[in-house]
Parts: structure tokens; C-alpha cells; sequence
């Protein structure tokens, strides 16, 4: 398995173009908050209802944080967790509210990966994770290390 460092030296490849990075900045936690969003609605097993919050993008997450952020470094994980954790708790407070939180998370979804097409059109590179999926997992770390400056 690659380390962080060349994790975020092989994204960086195709994300050069300061409108490329701010439309990253922007989309991937889009993405991914609609991802998340779209998961929690996935009906799950009666199971899953005696834990709170249990629910396929939980154990999503969690499969992400044991078999790949994890592996990279505690602190991306902890990184990681402080991002994903205020998206559970919006995603909880639209979906209590009975919010279409399938058709707002659709609707964010697309819009997003429309951002982020145009934003490899500029860049004149295509998408990281066309050559490996696990690019889709490294993408949210590096906004957060641009957001720190790290």
C-alpha cells in the first residue's frame, strides 16, 4: 500500500490549476456529504435500528477508516473524523427534519461531479481515479490538507 505522502503527490499530478483546486475544495466535500447522505437512506436491517446513527453510511465510513485512513496514519483518521462527523450530524438533523434527503443528496451528488468534471476539463487531466478507485477515499484528505496548509 502506498503511503500518505505518495498518495497526495500522485492526486496532486492532476490537480495543478488553482480553479481546478478551488472547485475541488469545494466538490469533493460536496461528494462526499451526498454520498453519505444517499447511503443513510438506504433502508437498512431491523438490526441496525438498536444502535443509533447505525446505518449503511456509518458502516461505510467505518470500513473506510479501518481498511484505508487508518492504515495511512492516526492522524488522518482523526482528520478524517472531524469531517465526516459534522456531515453525519447534518445528514441526522435534514433526515429528523424529514427532509427529501435522498433528492437533496442526489441533486448535490450530480451538481458536484459536474464541478468536477469541469474542473479536469481546465486542468486538461483526466480524473485520479480513473486509474485507481482508491483516489475517490485520498481526495478528501487532501482538501483538508490544503485547508490546513500542510
Amino acid at each position: 500500500m502506498k503511503n500518505l505522502d505518495q498518495w497526495l503527490e500522485l492526486y496532486g499530478v492532476s490537480h495543478q490549476n488553482p480553479t481546478n483546486k478551488f472547485i475541488h475544495k469545494v466538490c469533493v466535500p460536496a461528494i462526499m456529504l451526498s454520498l453519505l447522505g444517499l447511503l443513510w437512506c438506504i433502508p437498512t436491517p431491523e438490526l441496525f435500528g438498536k444502535l443509533p446513527f447505525l446505518n449503511w453510511s456509518t458502516l461505510f465510513m467505518v470500513l473506510c477508516f479501518v481498511f484505508f485512513y487508518l492504515r495511512l496514519s492516526l492522524k488522518v483518521s482523526v482528520l478524517m473524523a472531524i469531517m465526516v462527523v459534522p456531515m453525519f450530524l447534518l445528514i441526522g438533523y435534514a433526515d429528523g427534519l424529514g427532509l427529501p434527503l435522498v433528492h437533496i443528496s442526489w441533486i448535490i451528488f450530480v451538481v458536484a461531479w459536474i464541478g468536477q468534471f469541469i474542473g479536469h476539463k481546465i486542468e486538461g487531466k483526466k480524473p485520479s481515479f480513473f486509474n485507481d478507485l482508491q483516489f475517490l477515499l485520498v481526495g478528501p484528505i487532501w482538501v483538508i490538507k490544503g485547508l490546513l496548509g500542510k
